[in-house]
């Protein structure tokens, strides 16, 4: 436990250092890291610790970013429109979480991510309040691109390290032992006393609302939101790659994982242009197939690997 907070706390320093020695896109690729590893812990808390398929993170992440736009463009401050906007995500995913948890397996995944299209159609449609296709524009950060820049890599590194905190919070309290006995055997769990249902219900709030800031912070960032970029089902499947990539049910695993992603993801943008998104998804498969429970999976399965017994002589 000790030894991953540590090691988290000097990636965050690693990624806050950023802004003092690289140039405009490593600062963007550093909030990109930022931004990814906060959604993969907050996806690690109902899809790792519970096991529940949620493919909703999209949803969460739209309705944040069109919360957090409409409170700034009615007059709200910027960082006052981000924790309204969590809040809402909050509520919302309290429920919703209440009826959908009632499906589970392959059910529960078709009914999360039908979520994502149903909130796209609404805020489509809805063009009074959303700008339906048009979209909305969002103030644009003064200061320049270098400050505004600084200000968004912050503020998605501080939404990480409250999604880390939550995790720690959850992995060593009764809420994270109830989710692992929901995720070993569901109906064990209810037979022995776990309220499963007020359980599941609090793993997939804590998983949702901080998504919800992250949707308010990108949209400020980028200062113009649409229902096809905000509502996208391409995000609300890359954050459980994340998580496998790097470990599910695990504190570090979901940090890797976006880590990784986001260094794999440019590194075929970059040498296969026309094919990149065919390319990556060949990448993604092989690494999950050759490294069944993520890189701390394999990690420690290599340091539990008993070492090879001293050969011993015998006398004749």
């Amino acid at each position: 436990m000790k030894i991953s907070v540590w090691i988290f706390v000097g990636f965050l320093a690693l990624l806050a250092a950023v802004p003092l020695g690289g140039n405009n896109y490593f600062v963007q690729q550093a909030t990109f890291v930022a931004m990814f590893a906060a959604l993969a812990l907050s996806w690690n808390i109902i899809g790792g610790y519970a096991g529940y398929p949620s493919f909703a993170t999209a949803a969460f992440v739209g309705l944040g970013s069109y919360a957090g736009a409409l409170l700034q463009n009615a007059g709200v401050p910027m960082v006052l429109a981000w924790l309204g906007a969590t809040a809402v995500t909050g509520v919302f995913a309290a429920l919703l979480g209440f009826g959908l948890l009632r499906m589970r397996g392959h059910y529960f995944a078709v009914g999360s991510i039908s979520i994502v299209e149903l909130l796209r159609l609404i805020a489509s449609t809805w063009s009074e309040l959303t700008g339906g296709g048009d979209g909305l524009n969002l103030p644009i950060l003064s200061g320049g691109p270098d400050f505004a820049g600084r200000v968004f890599l912050y503020a998605m590194l501080a939404i990480m390290a409250l999604a880390f905190v939550m995790t720690v919070l959850v992995d060593r309290g009764r809420l994270g032992f109830g989710l692992r006995c929901i995720e070993q055997n569901e109906d064990a769990a209810d037979m022995v006393g776990i309220d499963v249902r007020r359980y599941k219900t609090m793993g997939f709030t804590l998983s949702a609302f901080l998504c919800g800031t992250v949707g308010a912070v990108s949209a400020s960032w980028v200062a113009y939101i649409a229902p096809t970029d905000a509502f996208s089902i391409l995000l609300t499947l890359k954050v459980p790659v994340m998580v496998l990539l790097g470990g599910p049910g695990t504190l570090l695993g979901p940090v890797i994982g976006a880590a990784a992603f986001v260094v794999i993801e440019q590194a075929v943008w970059s040498r296969f242009l026309e094919y990149n998104q065919a390319a990556l998804g060949i990448v993604i498969v092989l690494l999950i197939f050759f490294l069944p429970g993520g890189l701390l999976g394999r990690l420690r399965r290599r340091r539990s690997r008993p070492a090879d017994a001293p050969s011993q002589k015998v006398s004749t």
